[in-house]
């Protein structure tokens, strides 16, 4: 089974204040009779995508110096509502450990990860946290969790698409693109069961 939890480019989510996508049709077959051509312009930042520890570090990883083996293996889905506390984020540790799925730990749901949550997550050296907002943290004030988490070498990967996705233990597949000294990436990420 391959579960596709990645937002549709054009139409995805935007943080407030970022740019959104924009398509370009350079050429179609009708026009030169050779081939369609698309351009792109986007925030790196843009729908299902991965921030990498330099988008608040000074002198942290990009997203091309982050191994692959961070974006791909056992990863714990959780359904999770309203703000995740330090001691949420325990308790879906546990859970996800007893299954041997605690490195990758994907939140379903309106939640939000709190400044003691994320601290919970840094401590247990999670590498790779995910959820289905734009922001992991607050979207008013998300920079202690991020600093948190990615001052942690934890690395995100935000708007997720998770909409009846049950909790429990699935393969996470979810490289970025190759954005060469990028703090960030768009990706496609799925589940497989």
């Amino acid at each position: 089974m391959i579960i596709d939890i990645s937002q549709e480019v054009f139409s995805c989510r935007v943080y407030p204040g970022d740019p959104a996508p924009e398509r370009r049709v350079l050429s179609t077959i009708e026009e030169s009779g050779i081939c369609n051509l698309t351009a792109l312009s986007m925030c790196a930042h843009n729908g299902t995508h991965v921030d990498a520890p330099s988008h608040f570090i000074r002198g942290g990883k990009t997203i091309d110096r982050i191994p692959l083996d961070v974006f791909t293996g056992p990863c714990w889905v959780a359904r999770h509502e309203g703000e995740v506390s330090g001691a949420d984020a325990a308790a879906i540790l546990e859970k996800a450990k007893a299954e041997q799925a605690d490195r990758r730990i994907l939140i379903a749901g309106k939640a939000t990860v709190t400044g003691e949550a994320a601290q919970v997550f840094a401590d247990y050296e999670v590498m790779l946290l995910g959820n289905e907002s734009q922001t992991v943290g607050p979207e008013d004030a998300p920079m202690q969790v991020h600093l948190i988490l990615l001052g942690a070498d934890c690395v995100l990967l935000e708007g997720v698409v998770l909409d009846g996705v049950e909790e429990g233990v699935y393969c996470l597949h979810a490289a970025p693109l190759n954005l060469g000294g990028s703090d960030g990436a768009p990706c496609r990420a799925y589940l497989t069961r």
